[in-house]
């Protein structure tokens, strides 16, 4: 039965990166929206099932909560955001879609070669997830570079948050309860100013393209 969980622990994982590559080829912000609650469930789930394989029943605490801020707020948030700022589509990409797929590979080759001296060394239900963790916090780092709009950007800073908070669950069975409800409270007020940082942008150049912040130190 362990070992069934185990391997479905990593199955979630493998889950976690497919939706980090979805979410890097992605050009429409509402399915970005989508595609990051999608991940955000797959992490609820993912800490419950190591939480009871593990009996660590402070890790079902942090399933709840990790539900509440990136399964039913942090998307409610930003849906309002773009309805209020009437976005639609991410059109526009700093390098092109299979340029950025291409690289995506790469990054997931080197973060698993990267991570394997650990998992070889590590004792944890599944040693394997560490690889996927540092991919998908790799991925989400390459959809903020590669992405010229403020949401996009903010949505890859929130997955790159999650990818962090998968390696603390499969790799350490989660941090002390306080850590977390510290963490999820920045992130939660970190949402809230990008909001409002973005209502800045959009009123004083008609435009998310945080390349105009560029004429700000011309001026």
């Amino acid at each position: 039965m362990s070992t069934l969980l185990t391997q479905f622990v990593n199955l979630l994982g493998a889950m976690l990166l497919m939706l980090a590559f979805a979410m890097i080829s992605q050009r429409r912000v509402l399915s970005l929206i989508q595609l990051f609650t999608m991940q955000g469930a797959t992490l609820v789930l993912a800490t419950a099932v190591v939480g009871y394989v593990t009996h660590q029943h402070h890790l079902y605490l942090s399933a709840g909560l990790t539900f509440v801020l990136k399964v039913l707020l942090i998307p409610y948030v930003l849906r309002r955001v773009i309805d209020r700022l009437d976005i639609r589509w991410d059109v526009e990409t700093l390098i092109n879609i299979p340029t950025i797929m291409l690289i995506g590979i790469m990054i997931v080759i080197f973060a698993f070669d990267l991570a394997k001296p650990i998992s070889q060394l590590s004792s944890v239900v599944a040693s394997g997830t560490l690889g996927i963790a540092l991919s998908c916090v790799l991925l989400s780092f390459l959809m903020m570079i590669t992405r010229a709009k403020a949401v996009p950007q903010v949505i890859g800073f929130l997955a790159m948050e999650n990818g962090l908070f998968f390696a603390a669950t499969s790799a350490t069975y989660g941090m002390p309860m306080v850590v977390e409800l510290g963490i999820a409270l920045d992130v939660l007020i970190g949402v809230l100013i990008m909001g409002v940082f973005m209502f800045q942008i959009r009123e004083q150049f008609d435009s998310l393209d945080i390349r105009n912040l560029e004429k700000l130190k011309e001026d």
